[in-house]
């Protein structure tokens, strides 16, 4: 029971701390900040599993990592004469800042941005994201992202030594800094989002873990007030949308469960009245951005009106001249198929070239499926398996196929 309270203060805890010692110390001792941090977890693992979880844990762990540090200071000899009279005022400026929640906050605000810059690409600073704001382990990293430990420890390593640069002005950001930077902050949170609802890890379909923390980053966004709110609250209604059918995506053997054939009754009916809160929200001004079309799309997926399918169509129709993406004109040719007819389908899924997609073969074995054309529904489908590599895809193609075999 322990082991599973210190996993989940983990994620909680970890992004706080390490942006607070940082904040103290300077970024360019971010990785001696993790150290620190890490330790300070396996210290409490062994104390709570002896005296159990105190009942404030996140102030145990701050006041141990703060005390780790300050241990760590008074041991390096080396280092303190390199600091020279810089220790005495680091270690001044830790007893005299009281560490309340408005420090941690605007220290892991200070992270977030920093590490959501243009120096970076997009795959270092979701390394960063996943490691530095939601603690996973370098192991859970790389099956995340389909790689090797090593790639994610380059990564993580050439992305803090461009952290370092940011030095005593890392968490001195003006606004234009933190406007510019929105964006990018956003499209990270989302991807962040996305490779958990449709993990690529091959034992997973989901990985929730990766959602809520996603979400979790938003709505600590959300109450910056003074940051552009209107894409961030879309954003955050998207994900209340996507995430209230958790429960309803996979059976009990871990197998996904398609949209059509999901229980409505295991949908969170509470994350849906959020989503639409949050949706009204973000509907203040004229200006539509990526995240308002899907976060309506994912809306109208939660209803049952008579122009439900209609609507979804032309929300699509919208993203595609906002933003271009073969995937995004996959996903609308299923919504043509709804709102008007699969052979209309079927003609402009054939024109979107997506032959290494296994999802694509997913789409078009539907399309006839709907045309009702087994035999070439199962042509398909057999594509889809050969690309396919998660098992809980596999048995739902395999049963698929039986369907459709059947059906001859």
């Amino acid at each position: 029971m322990v082991d599973h309270q210190l996993a989940e203060i983990f994620r909680a805890a970890y992004g706080n701390l390490v942006a607070v010692l940082c904040h103290f110390y300077g970024i360019q001792n971010i990785q001696l900040a993790e150290d620190i941090v890490s330790d300070t977890f396996l210290h409490a693992m062994k104390v709570w599993s002896h005296k159990g979880v105190p009942d404030s844990p996140k102030a145990w762990l701050r006041k141990v990592a703060i005390n780790k540090f300050k241990d760590h200071y008074r041991r390096d000899k080396t280092f303190k004469e390199k600091v020279k009279g810089n220790y005495i005022q680091m270690q001044q400026q830790v007893v005299e800042t009281p560490l309340d929640e408005q420090l941690i906050s605007d220290s892991l605000l200070n992270m977030i941005f920093a590490i959501c810059n243009a120096n970076l690409n997009i795959d270092t600073q979701i390394c960063l994201a996943l490691r530095l704001l939601c603690g996973l382990s370098i192991d859970q990293i790389a099956a995340a992202l389909l790689t090797n430990k090593e790639n994610i420890n380059k990564k993580l390593y050439r992305g803090k030594q461009q952290l370092r640069k940011y030095k005593a002005s890392w968490n001195q950001l003006s606004p234009a800094d933190y406007l510019s930077r929105t964006a990018p902050v956003l499209r990270i949170i989302y991807l962040l989002f996305n490779e958990g609802y449709y993990s690529s890890a091959k034992d997973a379909n989901i990985r929730r873990d990766f959602c809520w923390e996603a979400m979790r980053l938003a709505i600590f966004l959300s109450t910056q007030s003074f940051l552009p709110q209107k894409d961030t609250y879309a954003l955050i209604a998207l994900m209340c949308f996507h995430a209230s059918r958790f429960e309803a995506r996979t059976n009990s053997n871990g197998q996904h469960i398609l949209y059509f054939e999901q229980d409505k009754s295991r949908w969170n009916a509470d994350l849906i009245k959020k989503g639409e809160s949050y949706l009204a929200k973000s509907a203040n001004g004229s200006k539509v951005s990526k995240y308002h079309l899907e976060a309506a799309i994912a809306y109208w997926h939660t209803t049952e009106a008579a122009d439900k399918w209609n609507n979804i169509l032309q929300l699509y129709n919208k993203l595609l001249l906002l933003e271009y993406s073969p995937i995004i004109a996959m996903n609308r040719t299923f919504a043509l198929a709804m709102a008007n007819t699969a052979q209309e389908a079927i003609a402009a899924a054939k024109q979107l070239n997506l032959e290494n997609n296994n999802y694509y073969f997913w789409l078009m074995a539907e399309l006839f499926r709907l045309n009702k054309e087994p035999k070439i529904e199962i042509e398909y489908l057999n594509k889809a398996l050969a690309l396919t590599t998660k098992k809980g895809e596999k048995d739902l193609l395999e049963t698929k196929l039986e369907k459709a075999r059947r059906a001859l």
